[in-house]
């Protein structure tokens, strides 16, 4: 009997991770995530971060997750004005990077769980609704000649909106300016082919940024 159980149990578990979200609180401080993964299911949009430190990865509710910078993902501000958002030249940033580094988190953005048709326009409005913690908090892309593209930053006022297209897998740089416990509230938005609005709801978000 208590074979069939565990035997049971483990089954259950393996569901689980290949067809639903975990509820079990994780951290997370090293391999990939996107933290931003939005899927349709039935009629609905939903917001997870998906795991993929596992095999198979499986969906987390981001309530249960703490995502951490490490100290090795440590830098300093550029001298270029075009990374005045993220401070003074020279200054201390956390950034999780664009491109993936060895051990450290590389959290992305991914749309692909949407089908095409299903969204007018084949789009959706990615919000960063609100961010406390000890600094500001920003997103942004670097292109081949390492000018900055900002998508999100609290530091210039928020809500920040970002749209997306559906089957979208797109990576940027998570930048914090000091080194504490941040919580960013998440908003995916968008309108049905059929013109109905739809939302995921506001997701909070739990960063630790080690010094």
């Amino acid at each position: 009997m208590i074979a069939r159980l565990a035997a049971a149990a483990f089954a259950a578990g393996l569901a689980l991770l290949t067809t639903g979200t975990a509820h079990a609180s994780v951290t997370l401080s090293s391999g990939h995530v996107d933290a931003v993964d939005v899927d349709w299911t039935g009629s609905a949009l939903t917001l997870d971060v998906h795991d993929g430190t596992l095999s198979p990865a499986v969906d987390r509710d981001p309530s249960t997750v703490t995502l951490v910078a490490v100290p090795a993902s440590k830098t300093t501000v550029p001298s270029s004005s075009a990374y005045a958002f993220l401070g003074t030249p020279g200054s201390t940033v956390w950034v999780l990077p664009q491109s993936q580094v060895g051990g450290i988190l590389w959290p992305g953005l991914n749309t692909a769980g949407v089908p095409t048709g299903v969204l007018l326009n084949n789009s959706l409005t990615v919000k960063l609704v609100s961010v406390t913690g000890p600094d500001d908090f920003s997103v942004y892309t670097t292109n081949a000649f390492g000018t900055p593209t900002v998508w999100f930053d609290s530091g210039n006022g928020l809500p920040d909106t970002r749209a997306l297209a559906v089957n979208t897998h797109a990576h940027a740089n998570w930048a914090f300016e000091a080194a504490g416990t941040y919580t960013a509230v998440f908003e995916v938005t968008a309108t049905t082919s059929g013109g109905t609005a739809v939302s995921t709801g506001q997701k909070s978000y739990t960063f630790t940024v080690q010094p």
